[in-house]
């Protein structure tokens, strides 16, 4: 953990060589008082002055440190440490430039000035190490992250949900709508989870469940991914989005494009929110009524939140096969129920039971990912879509992680299961010519050809044993 700012400059007493000490207004260091004179004051005077030269502002910047410290013997670490807030301030994101550079941290959440929460492993802790002066501090550092991107924050407009140059997602939220002062979250991606191999190291699923989603997307399956908050979807979604052949034409639909596609042929699309005179608008359901012109050969919508489900729905039973998509659920089961409640809220008059068959022809394979008590993400389920019976879709699970319960050291523990049973979707992968699975179910298959043997050994037996009787 980084060193707070009390940990780093705090200087005893009978340390501290401080010229006039009746009338230092520090005494000993205080955090607060150091921030606000340094970043205020020295901000404000270069903003005052406008001073652009580099080397200028280095020496300018040195000048305002030695007023502010006067009275203070610093070493070179010290003063150094200084210098890097100040410079943070000008020229990257203020107190949290470091969190974002830091690999390890995928979630910073400021819940204001000294309430500053990191997300690393999967867990959320409190960071005391860093903090802002006030609002107006943090609102000012969510200004400068989202102006080169064409955005604005303020009374007017006091809700912005956009992504930074590095792909994280920036939402922030300030008064009136939010009741406890600003509220910034930043969602990072780890760059180092972008192949299969990646996951499989991670142990977010096993090598046949690999395999498996390879066929899968290769034969152009419908695919619906599903999970919880931060639970991994997005990640989940771009590994599979990696697998599509680079011969085809790719559509990818986001709010905030958060998608890194490697292929060559790949569209790019992104939703624009209303301007200050409520226009200009453009929804992902826009988007893919849209994309459905541009001659698309895979449609991926980066999640599903409402009318869209609808549009999307209908690309899948109209030849575009192969489209991915994510969506907020409980489970695979919740999943096409929130997609059949997403339908309905098209406005458009269909009886339910004409969106179920929808669902039910559009969607080959549901997989969720959960992210679980010990901070790890995992592939929980893989089920198919199996039939409509009784009005009622059903799912049947391919792959599956059972949890046992907590280990001493607080980790999950469970195993990964494959269920003796030969999906549907398998004969579509056969039947284009993909065969690199057939090994995976060829012992269910072995064992399921002799459960039927025997049980026509036990007829058999039964038969004669009647026959004897008589």
């Amino acid at each position: 953990m980084r060193k707070t700012l009390s940990d780093v400059f705090e200087i005893e007493k009978k340390e501290a060589k401080i010229i006039d000490q009746n009338t230092s207004d520090y005494g000993v260091f205080k955090d607060k008082e150091l921030l606000d004179n340094l970043r205020n004051k020295v901000i404000q005077n270069i903003i005052d002055n406008d001073v652009p030269d580099s080397e200028f502002l280095t020496e300018y910047i040195n000048n305002e440190i030695d007023e502010a410290l006067e009275g203070y013997d610093l070493s070179n670490l010290e003063r150094g440490h200084i210098f890097n807030l100040i410079e943070n301030e000008i020229h990257g994101y203020g107190p949290i430039t470091e969190l974002l550079d830091d690999k390890n941290i995928t979630e910073i959440m400021v819940n204001g000035p000294d309430k500053i929460y990191i997300e690393i492993d999967g867990k959320v802790v409190k960071d005391d190490s860093v903090s802002f002066i006030n609002d107006e501090h943090i609102i000012r550092t969510i200004q400068r992250m989202i102006q080169p991107l064409g955005r604005t924050i303020d009374i007017s407009n006091p809700m912005v949900d956009s992504r930074l140059k590095d792909g994280s997602r920036i939402n922030a939220v300030i008064p009136p709508l939010s009741l406890n002062g600003p509220v910034l979250t930043i969602r990072k991606f780890k760059k180092n989870l972008n192949t299969m191999e990646d996951l499989l190291r991670m142990g977010t699923l096993t090598s046949y469940m690999a395999r498996f989603l390879d066929a899968a997307v290769k034969a152009k399956l419908n695919i619906l991914i599903c999970g919880g908050t931060g639970s991994g979807k997005t990640t989940i979604l771009n590994v599979l989005s990696g697998l599509i052949s680079n011969d085809e034409r790719i559509i990818t639909i986001e709010d905030a494009a958060e998608l890194k596609l490697h292929q060559e042929h790949v569209i790019t699309l992104e939703t624009r929110n209303m301007n200050y005179e409520k226009e200009g608008e453009v929804t992902i359901r826009d988007l893919v009524i849209n994309s459905l012109r541009m001659r698309p050969d895979r449609i991926i919508v980066g999640e599903v939140r409402g009318k869209e489900a609808f549009d999307m729905l209908q690309a899948m039973n109209t030849g575009h096969d192969g489209s991915l998509s994510t969506l907020h659920a409980n489970g695979p089961k919740d999943a096409l129920n929130r997609l059949e409640t997403m339908v309905l809220m098209s406005g458009i008059q269909i009886p339910v039971i004409a969106i179920r068959e929808y669902i039910e022809k559009a969607i080959d394979l549901v997989i969720y990912i959960e992210r679980l008590q010990d901070g790890k993400r995992k592939i929980t389920s893989i089920s198919e879509v199996y039939n409509l019976k009784d009005g009622e879709i059903n799912l049947k699970e391919i792959f599956g992680f059972k949890q046992k319960g907590l280990t001493s050291t607080g980790e999950v523990n469970g195993s990964y299961v494959m269920y003796k049973y030969i999906p549907k979707v398998y004969n579509k992968i056969k039947s284009k010519g993909i065969d690199d699975i057939d090994d995976i179910f060829e012992n269910i298959k072995n064992d399921i050809e002799k459960s039927k043997k025997i049980k026509e050994e036990v007829k058999e037996t039964d038969k004669k044993t009647k026959t004897k009787k008589k």
